[in-house]
């Protein structure tokens, strides 16, 4: 269980096929801003407002400090080992193969999950410009999963707000069969989204801000720091738990370290830059919907603050009194410029978040298949999830087996829910990469690090204890998840990945692959040096 996949092995095709250095500062910053802003900003600003009312704002910074310590662990190990597999990776080749499947199993809940989310977050602002623009009365039962509500360790549905959410289906299967044929998305249409994206930001912020009220602030926080007594994942620091979903997405820039000059400067400048950049962005958008109409959190009957998605936040949102709440909105950000006078810039909005969003959706499931391929590939999962597409030359299989997956969850949970059970597996993720990049700096001191974090035994414990306190204020049900989840994966690897795995049947099949090829690996000699071994053990 503990037998690690040395880095050598891994590092061998990456060795034989380096990549071309052309990327600077400037454009790692963009690559940062356009795959993190997505659904956390256009969506979650309402889930963010019912936890901690304009204290909201404080949560964005809590979220993006942690994030900063996390990307700098992650940009270590993504420069050492620039290929495939992401935390997955990194953990085998330093903690061994059961924490390294463990992680990979808790990246599911990271991608596979936030596919989910962010197919909800479309629905919305689809459904907001059917009914706004189109005029068009979309069935309630039809536009929205159940509300679930934990009954002891039993989740229970509510189907009195909805009981299905159609046009998440559809966009999740519809991303799915792009990537199974083989389209992907060109490098000038996705810097044509990051534009949109970044263009509908800066309208609402010039339209906002100059309208905002400032009795809008008060009360600032409306349920404390950490919420009112018996509740989870409340308050400010609960909404920073939830809202550090809006800030994934800046591991592109970690792997992209192999194609960066100088990326010992430009990866930290990147990976700040765009994390500073979005943060404020951020910031001017909290402020600008608080400011204009207001973000204070609606109560249960018996007054007392309540769960967003929860049975008792659905009715009281149905009440005429809280119809036009920020929190009680499904797109937040084409809300706020209705309820401000600007109708037709709201439905403007709504249509950049129609257009931008399925991209993201597709990076997910993307990086979804691209673990299990990887995990596949390693031999701790069937064989059929690396098959690869005769005529498509794709992961077939698993990317259709994720989108279905993806889709049902999409259907039958609510954005919030989705976006917190995504963040517990992100966050123990961000903390086992944290604890690696300790590890190997005592285990291989010497091995070439193209980018070496700064005060290295300062910010990674920063970054474990960081992601273990955002951890620790997730909703008891999120947080219930992982170890749930990490319990039935425990028991496929015992049942399937320990007898499986070619590593510990001798087997190292080439680490890094392009879909394009089929794979397959290949038994070496007993004792046979890696590809690259001089024969002393120098590489």
């Amino acid at each position: 269980m503990w037998r690690v996949k040395s880095l050598d092995a891994i590092l061998a095709t990456a060795q034989k096929k380096s990549l071309h250095r052309s990327l600077g500062a400037f454009q790692l910053t963009l690559l940062g801003v356009g795959a993190i802003i997505g659904t956390g900003i256009f969506v979650l600003t309402a889930a963010a407002s019912q936890k901690a009312g304009p204290g909201m704002m404080i949560s964005f910074v809590i979220a993006g400090a942690v994030c900063a310590v996390a990307a700098l662990c992650y940009s270590e190990l993504a420069s050492m080992a620039p290929v495939s597999g992401s935390a997955y990776t990194y953990t085998y080749a330093v903690m061994g193969e059961l924490l390294a499947w463990m992680v990979g199993w808790a990246l599911i809940l990271e991608y596979a999950v936030a596919a989910s989310a962010v197919s909800v977050g479309w629905s919305g602002y689809v459904l907001g410009l059917i009914e706004n623009a189109l005029h068009f009365d979309w069935p309630d039962m039809l536009q929205a999963g159940p509300a679930w509500t934990m009954n002891g360790f039993v989740p229970t549905p509510d189907f009195s707000a909805g009981v299905v959410n159609i046009p998440a289906i559809v966009v999740a299967l519809a991303v799915t069969m792009l990537l199974m044929i083989g389209t992907t998305e060109s490098a000038r249409v996705n810097a044509l989204l990051v534009v949109v994206k970044v263009a509908a930001l800066t309208v609402f912020v010039v339209l906002t801000l100059p309208i905002l009220q400032t009795g809008n602030f008060s009360p600032f926080a409306p349920n404390g720091w950490f919420g009112p007594e018996n509740t989870t994942g409340m308050g400010i620091v609960g909404a920073a738990a939830s809202i550090f979903f809006a800030y994934v997405g800046f591991d592109a820039v970690s792997t992209a370290a192999e194609e960066t000059k100088n990326p010992q400067r430009n990866v930290p400048i990147g990976l700040i830059g765009s994390l500073a950049i979005c943060t404020v962005f951020y910031l001017m958008v909290a402020v600008g919907a608080v400011g204009a109409i207001g973000a204070q959190p609606v109560v249960g009957a018996d007054g007392s603050a309540v769960q967003p998605g929860s049975a008792a936040f659905i009715a009281a949102c149905q009440l005429a009194e809280n119809a036009d709440r920020l929190v009680c909105s499904n797109e937040a950000l084409a809300h706020v410029l209705r309820e401000i006078n600007f109708p037709a810039v709201g439905n403007a909005l709504g249509i950049a978040a129609m257009l931008a969003l399925p991209s993201v959706i597709l990076m997910m499931i993307y990086g979804q298949t691209r673990i299990f391929f990887v995990m596949a590939r390693d031999g701790l999962l069937p064989e059929a999830f690396s098959r690869v597409h005769p005529k498509w030359k794709t992961p077939h299989i698993v990317t259709l087996f994720t989108g279905v997956a993806v889709a049902i969850a999409a259907a039958l949970f609510p954005v919030g829910q989705l976006a917190d059970i995504s963040n517990s597996g992100t966050l123990f993720a961000f903390f086992m990469v944290s604890l690696a990049v300790l590890m190997l700096r005592v285990k291989d001191p010497k091995r070439h690090r193209p980018f070496r974090m700064p005060l290295v035994w300062i910010i990674a414990p920063i970054s474990a204890a960081g992601c273990a306190f955002l951890f620790w204020n997730l909703p008891f049900d999120a947080k219930m998840v992982l170890p749930i989840w990490g319990g039935i994966g425990l028991v496929v690897y015992l049942l399937y990945g320990i007898r499986k795995s070619h590593v510990g049947r001798g087997m190292f099949d080439v680490p890094e692959l392009d879909p394009d090829a089929p794979p397959g690996p290949v038994p070496p000699m007993p004792g046979a040096p890696s590809p690259t071994d001089d024969g002393r053990g120098h590489h």
